[in-house]
């Protein structure tokens, strides 16, 4: 619906300048962290309390798992209370969606894992409660994409839950906790190398990390014209935003093999028994006797050749998806709406939301990110697998970084890739120099350092170190396309990520005395 009055609502700001919320946060937490450096003897004062953030890159339900581990034996070793930031692509996005469901969950973190692994190792979400969910993301909001079909056909099949909590409802929940940053990308700005491709989201803000441009999270997915509130969206939900940031198939030709392999028959399926659901307005829906288009030739047009030309798929589509959802009116929408749908899933498009800078004249903001009324915002991971770009904002002033990597293939290329970035965009990032030989062989634990930037551990799950001298094998084992995964293989993986930390205590601890001192 409309809002009823129009207020400005995008934050344009001084760039050394945090949001007022998360500099509350940070000042509180900061107090933690100085009283958990001094129970490890550490001794610094309040103004030298090093700004150390936690990174968890993609890696599907490895990732997630990993990051649990990791999280737990931390905790363990009372180091956990030393980080300020905990910020996520990919797979760790549902690591820190199940961790922050829970108020304050660093205090109590042993029962909120256990509550977690019971989940996962549970049985999974219900056809009846899926088909309810893919129809409220039908019905609910301008825009359908992908993304909702991955949220309820995927996602949940590995997180084994439809979380409709908000951010905004975390505010007050979690000050005892790192602050939660979610990383993704912006599709447009990647694909054409302009405008600024990272983007984050956490419980104050959304927007562009190095531009500076946010808006209220709340307000995040609502239309804007000239930085004015046009129309309002409800915010998205959490399992919306899990979607969002692991949409790893939402730049490329994977997204049809996609379609056609695993997506289609269940939407077919879930559409089919909405026929026979209620209507909108709660009362019951008849069939409908006479479609210009039937189902089965419609469902055809989604299974088209996955090498097909967008443009000519969309063009011999649209008539048959269009006159096929119109077919579809006693759910009471419009036929507009259905070509908007249509036209979405021709044109294979993901995480789209109004462009809260639309129309805005601001010379400080890149003329590509102003034009367009819509974004797509896809999984970072199809940048860089961490989220290091939104962390290295010049106001966040991180110290210390731990990236725990969870990543397929090489598991040097997100700190290579954080490092490339940072050298064409002037941001202060340590020299990253990586013997040839263990490429395949990784150690568990890597520092790169430097003058006057921060520090980074570098830490590949497998490795090794804990998987003795063949780290490929558990990287097939544990493939990201593997999964949902047993209560076996969630201990396993667990493990593994909790010997990275409890083999490096020391190491670690070396690291965060030499930042304090530092400072």
């Amino acid at each position: 619906m409309s809002a009823s009055k129009p207020k400005k609502s995008v934050k344009r700001r001084n760039k050394n300048l945090l949001n007022n919320s998360e500099q509350e946060f940070v000042a509180g937490r900061r107090k933690t962290v100085l009283q958990a450096l001094k129970k490890l003897k550490i001794q610094c004062s309040r103004k030298e309390v090093p700004n150390i953030a936690l990174l968890g890159s993609g890696g599907a339900q490895r990732a997630m798992v990993g990051l649990l581990g990791s999280l737990v034996q931390l905790d363990k070793a009372g180091l956990l209370d030393c980080i300020l930031y905990l910020s996520g692509v990919s797979g760790s996005t549902w690591c820190m969606a199940s961790l922050y469901k829970e108020p304050n969950w660093s205090t109590k973190l042993e029962t909120v894992k256990e509550k977690i692994i019971e989940r996962l190792s549970g049985p999974g979400v219900s056809l009846t409660d899926a088909m309810a969910k893919l129809k409220k993301y039908y019905y609910g909001k301008d825009f359908f994409s992908l993304t909702d079909v991955w949220a309820v056909l995927v996602v949940t099949s590995y997180v084994k839950e439809i979380d409709e909590r908000t951010l905004t409802e975390q505010r007050k929940q979690h000050n005892k906790d790192p602050f939660p940053i979610y990383a993704v990308i912006d599709k447009q700005s990647k694909q054409s190398n302009d405008g600024d491709p990272w983007f984050e989201i956490s419980p104050h803000e959304a927007g562009y990390s190095l531009t500076g441009a946010f808006v209220d999270t709340c307000d995040f997915g609502s239309q804007f014209d000239n930085g004015l509130k046009k129309k309002h969206q409800d915010e998205m939900d959490m399992l919306y935003l899990q979607a969002m940031c692991s949409s790893a198939l939402a730049d490329g030709e994977a997204t049809w093999k996609w379609i056609k392999a695993i997506s289609v028959p269940e939407i077919k399926s879930v559409l089919d028994k909405m026929d026979q659901g209620k209507d909108h307005t709660g009362g019951n829906a008849s069939k409908t006797t006479q479609e210009p288009v039937g189902e089965d030739e419609c469902y055809q047009e989604l299974l088209n050749p996955v090498d097909a030309d967008p443009s000519a798929l969309e063009q011999s589509s649209k008539t048959k998806l269009t006159d096929f959802f119109r077919g579809q009116r006693q759910f009471g929408q419009t036929a507009d709406k259905h070509k908007k749908t249509a036209r979405c899933i021709t044109q294979r498009i993901w995480g789209r939301n109004y462009n809260f800078l639309h129309n805005m004249t601001d010379e400080s903001v890149p003329a590509a990110l102003l034009q367009k009324e819509t974004r797509d915002l896809i999984d970072a991971g199809l940048l860089i697998n961490s989220p290091y770009l939104s962390m290295l904002r010049k106001e966040r002033n991180i110290d210390l970084f731990i990236a725990l990597d969870f990543s397929d293939g090489d598991p040097f290329t997100t700190v290579r890739e954080a490092a490339k970035t940072c050298k064409k965009l002037n941001i202060p990032f340590p020299e990253v120099n990586v013997p040839s030989d263990e490429g395949k062989k990784p150690k568990d634990f890597y520092v790169f350092k430097g003058q006057n930037v921060p520090t980074v551990i570098h830490m590949p799950l497998f490795n090794v170190v804990n998987c003795g001298d063949k780290p490929g094998d558990w990287r097939k084992k544990y493939g990201i396309l593997k999964g949902p995964y047993s209560a076996e293989m969630i201990t396993e993986v667990m493990g593994v990520a909790g010997k990275n930390i409890s083999n490096n205590i020391e190491k670690l601890l070396e690291e965060i005395r030499a930042v304090a001192e530092a400072k």
